[in-house]
């Protein structure tokens, strides 16, 4: 057994408050941007309007005193159902403002899960983006026959029907003295949200998270070295789901550290608003950084300059590897200077042209892929954390970073790692329980409070955390070998023509993929081979060229595993994963049992005629 624990800095007084922030920024530095928005349509072409604190402050106080206006009472539970967008935070403050509690809905939910999650959580009023989903709301509580909603409210005028706009939610007038109380009866121990899991398995549970959660972590966090990272000359733009836990405590932390955070909704136009934002830090997934990488490749590749950006690849990821080592040499550095004006200045413009940092979580990053970044000049932060910690357990940041970890502790929390190489936590950023589910409880926490997170690590020495797999994913073949799936899946995905890819073997005599093809990067590959770069996916996965370089992929990853780990066989599919099938959740986690239900019969043709399993 393994044990790391990270002192708190000084902590927050008692009675403070996550709206706390937000209001000293509008006292302190009322002109300062803390937000900017996305001009209509100049998304992408470099027009975004700045929101000050002042603003900010002045709009959240106005929807707070509408939802008391329309009867939304201290410790009340209101809906949030939209995309990644300004009003999204604002109305998240409004809600803490009015003491009540947000409970975030993505805005990919069915009525089903809508109504679930509603009736679960309580809710008693929601704020939406669009018609469409103020439409599936009012489903979802017609059908399942909820109580009436005090308030439902669209965040687009134009959009909204007479009445139920947030503009009419938001009230100039009077309310101060309410206000005033209401957020002196909120105190850090108070209850903030309830975020559901997106659920890979089963109904989603509601993790209940206070505002100590978020504002100490906050606070934790910016008095560590990350202050470095996030600070109030420093900038992100969020695209991920505000519904998430991730985006939402970084939305909480640039906020108390003053810094200026734009929206994107359109994800389609991630590129164009990162170069006309120019963000200094970025919050995203792995998947996110392999896009990145593999669209700079297959575009090298189709200007006939392919091997140069290899060579150029391998020596950012040599040079990164030899400053971490302490063995740098004047000749990397001169070679890292070459590419740096031929190949990497491109690819950091492409990212906006200031980027300096950016955080991965919500899946493990590939070690050479965060050593090509660095190289490049972008230092990826890799974190580790669930719904129920607030996101960040560890993470990796300046004067403390290995790249292969998801670095150490953050201030106030603890890790410590179990004989059968569970992780378990506890500390600052731990949630107080999930909702309605003590039974859930029970099996969550130790007698001594530890929190079981269901994943697999271990502790270097010096205590920086290594996730090794996912304890329920675990793979038991039928000669009793386990395999931990995530080491395999990983190296794959990370090929640019591959979109998704899931280890299977299970009680099966050998071990087998599935694996999906990126329908982004697929034409760019086929044309650089010499194929129709018209093919569809359901083409291309019967191509011979691509059988061939899949077996490529999939040999290299063997490679680092033993001989019985290996994948043996594998099928390509003749279309992707998705969320709206199920496959995946909104935050791109891979959803197995739904995935083998789907594809039984591929999987059960990958075994035919291999025996008895």
């Amino acid at each position: 057994m393994r044990h790391i624990a990270e002192p708190a800095h000084p902590t927050l007084p008692p009675d403070a408050a996550l709206t706390d922030a937000l209001a000293r920024q509008a006292a302190e530095h009322p002109d300062r941007a803390l937000f900017a928005s996305p001009v209509p349509g100049g998304e992408g072409a470099g027009a975004w309007r700045d929101v000050t604190a002042a603003e900010a402050w002045s709009r959240v106080q106005g929807y707070a005193r509408g939802l008391v206006a329309a009867g939304v009472g201290p410790g009340d539970r209101v809906a949030i159902m939209a995309a990644t967008r300004l009003e999204w935070t604002l109305v998240d403050y409004a809600i803490w403002a009015a003491g009540a509690v947000t409970v975030p809905v993505y805005e990919t939910s069915s009525p089903s899960q809508v109504a679930w999650i509603f009736e679960d959580a309580g809710v008693c009023a929601a704020v939406v983006d669009t018609p469409e989903r103020a439409k599936t709301v009012r489903d979802a509580v017609h059908r399942e026959g909820l109580p009436p909603l005090r308030g439902l409210w669209t965040m687009d005028p134009a959009d909204a029907e007479p009445g139920a706009g947030l503009a009419e939610l938001s009230s100039e007038e009077g309310g101060d003295e309410v206000l005033a109380e209401r957020r002196a009866g909120v105190a850090l121990d108070s209850l903030a949200t309830v975020i559901y899991t997106s659920g890979t398995t089963g109904r989603p549970k509601g993790c209940e998270l206070t505002h100590a959660n978020f504002a100490e972590l906050a606070h934790q966090t910016l008095s560590s070295s990350l202050g470095q990272v996030v600070n109030p000359g420093s900038s992100t733009v969020l695209f991920i789901p505000l519904a998430h836990v991730f985006a939402r405590f970084v939305s909480v932390l640039t906020v108390e550290a003053g810094a200026r955070c734009g929206h994107v909704t359109d994800l389609a136009r991630l590129s164009e608003s990162m170069e006309s934002f120019r963000p200094t830090f970025l919050l995203a997934v792995p998947r996110v950084f392999e896009k990145i990488y593999n669209a700079a490749l297959l575009k090298a590749q189709a200007g006939g300059k392919g091997a140069i950006f290899e060579r150029g690849a391998d020596v950012a990821v040599r040079w990164s590897k030899a400053l971490e080592d302490g063995r740098m040499t004047l000749p990397l550095r001169a070679q890292r200077a070459f590419y740096s004006a031929l190949i990497y200045r491109r690819i950091r413009a492409a990212m906006g042209g200031a980027l300096q940092y950016a955080v991965s979580g919500g899946g493990p990053l590939s070690p050479d892929l965060a050593h090509f970044f660095r190289g490049v000049g972008v230092t990826i932060l890799e974190g580790y954390g669930l719904t129920e910690t607030t996101a960040p357990v560890t993470v990796g940041r300046p004067g403390k970073l290995r790249i292969g970890t998801v670095g150490r502790p953050l201030g106030g929390n603890e890790i410590r790692i179990e004989d059968d190489g569970e992780i378990l936590t506890r500390g600052t950023s731990l949630f107080r329980g999930y909702r309605n589910r003590p039974e859930a409880d029970e099996e969550a926490f130790t007698e001594d409070g530890w929190f079981r997170t269901g994943d697999l690590g271990s502790l270097d020495e010096d205590g920086f955390l290594r996730i090794t797999g996912r304890k329920k994913e675990i793979i038991v073949t039928a000669g009793g070998k386990n395999v931990a799936p995530a080491q395999l899946e990983d190296a794959i995905r990370s090929d640019a023509l591959i979109s998704q890819v899931m280890v299977v073997g299970d009680a099966k005599p050998f071990i087998a993929a599935i694996v999906t093809l990126d329908a982004d990067t697929l034409p760019a590959w086929l044309a650089a081979r010499g194929l129709d770069r018209d093919l569809d996916v359901a083409a291309a996965a019967r191509e011979p060229k691509v059988r061939e370089h899949v077996q490529s992929v999939v040999d290299r990853a063997n490679a680092a595993v033993s001989k019985a780990e290996g994948i043996r066989e594998f099928r390509i599919l003749d279309r992707d994963f998705s969320a709206e099938e199920g496959h995946m959740t909104p935050s791109l986690k891979m959803r197995r049992a739904a995935i083998l239900k789907d594809f039984a019969a591929v999987v059960e043709d990958i075994y035919a005629g291999s025996g008895p399993s």
